[in-house]
């Protein structure tokens, strides 16, 4: 017997739905599909979030030197000339260093970046891994469970199939 359903997609295009759906349901919160979706989609967005609040506060701050271009008051590069060895002017941007705090990943921590990457899409313009470590990993850190909710909407119209919302609790 399989161990998960096939719901009458070849692999690759079934995996490639429930990715979307779990980007979709971390991004938005809740999303509307049939029951036989959500009950996938549930399994996959609950291990992401148990992963996600595991791993949530593994990492350390570091002091990282960090070399930008100058900017003038307008937003500009700043810019100078300077002279080549055969004797050829260029303008060079000028640059200048500062000490930044950052995050540096623990391995298990990376691991699971990678684990989830796995399990969702990319999304253009959003960090969902910074918003599961920084958002929804913090607000369900005392619940052993159970991230997603399953409600019944009823039948579709078209062919019947049962309409479910999937959100997170």
């Amino acid at each position: 017997m399989a161990g998960t359903r096939k719901l009458g997609k070849p692999t690759d295009q079934r995996l490639a739905m429930l990715k979307t759906q779990a980007t979709d349901l971390i991004l938005n919160e809740k999303i509307t599909t049939t029951e036989a979706r959500a009950k996938e989609v549930k399994a996959i967005v609950d291990s992401i979030i148990a992963l996600a609040i595991k791993e949530k506060d593994n990492f350390e701050e570091v002091e990282v030197k960090v070399s930008k271009a100058k900017l003038d008051n307008k937003g500009h590069k700043v810019t100078e000339k300077v002279t080549s060895k055969n004797g050829k002017e260029y303008l060079k941007v000028v640059k200048e260093t500062k000490m930044e705090k950052r995050q540096k990943d623990m391995p298990s921590r990376l691991s699971a970046r990678r684990k989830i990457m796995k399990k969702i899409n990319k999304v253009e313009g959003v960090d969902l891994l910074n918003k599961l470590f920084n958002e929804i990993a913090p607000k369900y850190e005392n619940r052993k469970g159970g991230y997603t909710r399953i409600l019944k909407c009823g039948p579709r119209k078209g062919d019947n199939a049962e309409v479910v919302i999937l959100q997170l609790v």
